[in-house]
């Protein structure tokens, strides 16, 4: 009931359009539409775009639109309005993937040794005090490709009680694929959970799970260099080789050169970007990660660390107009996982802080998915300074680009002067500002109660008799 209560939490927003999401549904609209790979038709709604042979192309990574298609598809014959459709595509692979990812980390936590409190506290966690919830809501890689490396440490996991091998093995290859070619600097750490699947499978079955593992690979490899061969005429030329603008991405390798001090502390607990500052509960994290099983918090906090020095070394580490430091999304559950472990093996004054810390961070979340996911990047304090001013006074759903314009006025976002395109499901009810959010707290305190009563059912049944 938690999960289905966390994706209906995910579904209530729609954040409207952007140049990094609109990029991204051009594809799929002209795949749909057109039957074509050129976005000819729509490249006027995004700066996010690549030009060859006289065409635009959508310059992501093609995992998710790719992924978007078959919902589209299967939506379009009845569904004819642009923001409905975006909003179908968002919940296909940003909401539910989070929402299972939640789920996925939380089984995850259990098979490591997390009592059933802790795992349940850890996907909360995730979902709804880390700016993943703000990823789920948006039509961006990130949600995609968080999920793709959670189910593959879920699966790796289970390797050592699975009596499917080589299936668990193709699960984590395609998983790892895919999330790659969605988000391609999710290639380094899934290359570490491929390893810790082979060390976690028993010697007679490492072969089959490294058959596995390969097999599911090659069909994301085999999409990808389809997609490319389509799109631009070579197996490994990508819409970021023939990118429009955006000179800061030839330098060292694909923007990538070195970590940079004042960025990591920038990331980490500024003001602008900093994920303690707008999660704080992350920050007892390595607390778990003493008492995490060995391999597995080792795995844990080798991504994490990777994906710091990945966003510190990033040309564009700010990430646009964006909550958080989004570059660190994929981070965001191996966190989580470690603070299965510290709420396990805490007392009662660390599980009552870790829960007042929730509480802060899950706070700051509902601000920034409420008012807008997209806070302008020439705004140097989103928080203080446009989302809890806009949320205090009721100034909801604040985006006013839509799929199809090129840009948002961030001097115009607040007060209502232009008709806003983002909103959220209660608006759509008939409510306005705060009030519109009632029908959602109704939703978790009714699955809080299901909840509950379900626990007690399953003492009580689990209970030897008198």
């Amino acid at each position: 009931m938690k999960y289905l209560a966390l994706f209906v939490t995910f579904a209530w927003f729609y954040q409207a359009g952007g140049w990094n999401q609109n990029s991204r549904f051009d594809l799929v609209r002209a795949i749909v539409d057109e039957g074509t790979l050129r976005i000819d038709d729509y490249h006027r709604n995004t700066g996010d775009k690549a030009r060859w042979n006289g065409h635009y192309y959508s310059d992501k990574a093609p995992g998710l639109a790719l992924a978007a298609v078959p919902a589209v598809a299967a939506a379009r014959p009845f569904v004819a309005d642009v923001a409905w459709l975006s909003w179908l595509a968002t919940l296909w692979t940003a909401a539910l993937p989070t929402a299972l990812a939640a789920w996925l980390l939380a089984g995850a936590a259990r098979r490591l040794g997390a009592s059933e409190g802790g795992a349940t506290f850890a996907a909360l966690a995730f979902g709804l005090a880390t700016p993943a919830w703000a990823y789920a809501t948006l039509f961006f890689g990130h949600a995609l490709a968080t999920f793709c490396l959670v189910a593959a440490f879920a699966a790796a996991t289970a390797l050592p009680a699975s009596a499917r091998p080589l299936l668990l093995g193709l699960a984590i290859g395609l998983a790892v694929g895919w999330g790659t070619i969605t988000e391609f600097p999710t290639a380094p750490p899934g290359l570490l959970i491929c390893g810790f699947a082979l060390a976690q499978a028993a010697a007679p079955s490492r072969l089959r799970v490294a058959a596995g593992i390969a097999a599911g690979g090659l069909v994301a490899v085999g999409a990808f260099v389809a997609y490319n061969v389509a799109a631009f005429g070579a197996p490994f030329q990508t819409g970021y080789t023939h990118l429009e603008g955006w000179s800061g991405m030839r330098e060292g390798f694909m923007g990538v050169t070195w970590p940079k001090l004042d960025i990591l502390f920038e990331i980490s607990f500024g003001g602008y970007r900093g994920l303690f500052f707008f999660a704080p509960v992350l920050v007892f994290a390595p607390l778990g990660w003493l008492t995490a099983p060995r391999r597995a918090g080792g795995v844990a906090a080798a991504i994490v660390v990777y994906y710091f020095l990945f966003n510190a070394a990033y040309k564009y580490w700010h990430g646009g107009w964006s909550f958080g430091p989004r570059h660190l999304a994929p981070a965001l559950p191996f966190l989580a996982l470690l603070l299965a472990f510290a709420w396990s093996r805490g007392r009662t004054p660390l599980r009552a802080l870790l829960v007042a810390a929730s509480l802060v961070s899950g706070g700051i979340q509902l601000v920034a998915v409420a008012t807008t996911a997209q806070p302008p990047e020439n705004v140097r304090r989103p928080l203080g300074d446009l989302l809890w001013p806009a949320f205090r006074d009721g100034d909801l759903a604040l985006n006013h680009q839509s799929f199809d314009e090129a840009g948002a006025d961030p001097a115009r976002l607040r007060g209502g002067s232009i008709p806003h395109d983002a909103w959220n499901l209660g608006e759509k009810l008939g409510l306005r500002g705060l009030p519109s959010l009632a029908p959602l707290a109704a939703i978790w305190a009714g699955a809080a109660i299901l909840s509950r009563r379900q626990g007690a059912w399953r003492a009580r049944t689990a209970a030897p008799p008198s």
